[in-house]
């Protein structure tokens, strides 16, 4: 906690004045050119400039900078949205018959102008992500920021944007306090989390692997770990499973040996883990040295993309996880197939979830946007809370108003053996789509209370 206190002090220091003496001088140059009744007539009506607008947008084109993860522990998983988010700029400034299918007012661009992008190294670092946003902020006048992998990357994105009055659009963020605690006006999580992640699991797990479970943790040591294994715990309990020891590690570690011998000494027959990306891919590796995996089944509640790759089809075998999106869900869904099937062509690979999540948050922002009518980030966020339907590449998805969480399904996958596998990349069969409206939790109970518009 003394970590996120510095590092809201040093959001404060870096934006605050900036944000008062801009606010300061929209309302002197108001305050002399109307009397104070004909102000607050037009204060309603009138799209005064606000972060970035109207000068982000003055010209044709207007400027998305990213802030994706392309070193550090969560860099396979960065350099995949970044590929996500190129398609779908690409798509929009062609007014490709793909996205206008998610975003059905789109022409060519976005209200007629172009999308640029810029790209940063966020080093999987919530400090270098700021530094990199509010470069883009301030230096490219970015009407968007956007990426992330680690919620602690997302949480001080979204605090430092919101104070900027700049939509602010996570990537993967599985941390409950994303859209709980930590929501703001000016952010927008589009992904599973957490708990609905756990929720959906818990019962599939109790099915297939039975009631009476010993589970090990493997948990990465910042608000994502956190609140993964709280919401596992609480539903893996609910179905009859004990909690037999939590082991955490620091992001990034490379040696878990420590962790796994108390694993190996707690009489588990369950290794749930939490941890993401390359740690996962370490733990989950080291685990099969000491000879855990022979006695253990693994379970992943969030998994990474890429993970089956990094550990190998033969580890995958028999888990199971849940995951963001699975590219074999073309088979059931016509708007999944239109995105692999460009995402093939253009970079000669499956997506996985990285890729499909920052695809379809620039499809959906370019919506809000066309629907709005306008850049002017109140009434973008307005049109988000809406809570209009559009088809995305896995059935219907929308936002909620009330925490600006998005309501979007997702599938629960399971390793296929070998010898079952068709092609290279067919590690999964999809045990289950889940319906994200009855994942999610009830408004209000992680916490949200959203801010202002201005």
């Amino acid at each position: 906690m003394d970590d996120k206190k510095a590092l809201d002090a040093a959001l404060k220091g870096r934006v605050g004045r900036r944000s008062v003496l801009k606010a300061g001088a929209a309302g002197a140059a108001g305050s002399m050119l109307l009397p104070g009744a004909a102000r607050v007539a037009m204060a309603a009506d009138e799209e005064k400039p606000i972060g970035n607008f109207p000068e982000g947008v003055a010209g044709d084109s207007v400027f998305i900078g990213l802030t994706v993860d392309l070193t550090g522990p969560y860099s396979a998983q960065g350099a995949e949205q970044q590929r996500g988010y190129e398609l779908a700029a690409e798509q929009l400034n062609a007014g490709a018959p793909e996205i206008i299918k998610i975003s059905p007012l789109t022409k060519k661009g976005v209200l007629g102008k172009t999308v640029k992008l810029g790209a940063a190294d966020a080093e999987t670092k919530p400090n270098t992500a700021v530094q990199a946003a509010t470069r883009f902020m301030h230096d490219d006048k970015a009407m968007v920021i956007t990426g992330s992998t680690s919620s602690a990357v997302a949480i001080a994105l979204q605090k430092v944007c919101d104070r900027e009055r700049t939509i602010y659009l996570p990537a993967i963020s599985g941390s409950n306090e994303t859209t709980g605690v930590d929501c703001q006006r000016y952010g927008f999580r589009l992904c599973y989390y957490a708990y609905p992640a756990c929720k959906a699991i818990a019962p599939v797990l109790a099915k297939n692997l039975g009631k009476d479970r010993k589970a090990a943790y493997l948990v990465p040591d910042y608000t994502y770990g956190h609140t993964t294994f709280d919401s596992m715990k609480e539903f893996t309990e609910k179905e009859g499973w004990t909690t037999v020891t939590e082991q955490v590690h620091p992001l990034g570690a490379k040696d878990y040996s420590s962790f796994l011998i108390n694993i190996a000494n707690s009489d588990a027959d369950t290794l749930v883990v939490i941890a993401y990306g390359a740690d996962a891919a370490n733990g989950i590796k080291q685990a099969k040295q000491f000879g855990l995996l022979e006695k253990m089944t693994i379970v992943i509640p969030y998994m990474s993309a890429f993970l089956e790759k990094e550990i190998g089809a033969e580890l995958m075998q028999g888990v199971y996880a849940a995951t963001g999106f699975w590219w074999t869900l073309e088979d059931q869904y016509p708007i999944a197939k239109d995105f692999v099937t460009a995402y093939v062509s253009k970079y000669k690979e499956k997506p996985r979830d990285s890729a499909y999540i920052a695809y379809l948050q620039l499809a959906l922002w370019a919506d809000a946007v066309e629907r709005a009518k306008t850049f002017y980030p109140p009434s973008v966020i307005k049109a988000y809370e809406a809570g209009v339907v559009r088809q995305g590449p896995v059935g219907d998805v929308t936002f909620r108003a009330g925490d600006h969480q998005g309501v979007i399904n997702f599938p629960i996958v399971r390793g296929k053996k070998v010898a079952d596998m068709q092609n290279p990349d067919d590690y999964f069969e999809v045990v289950d789509v889940v319906d994200g409206k009855t994942a999610l939790p009830e408004l209000g109970l992680l916490g949200c209370k959203l801010g202002p518009y201005v």
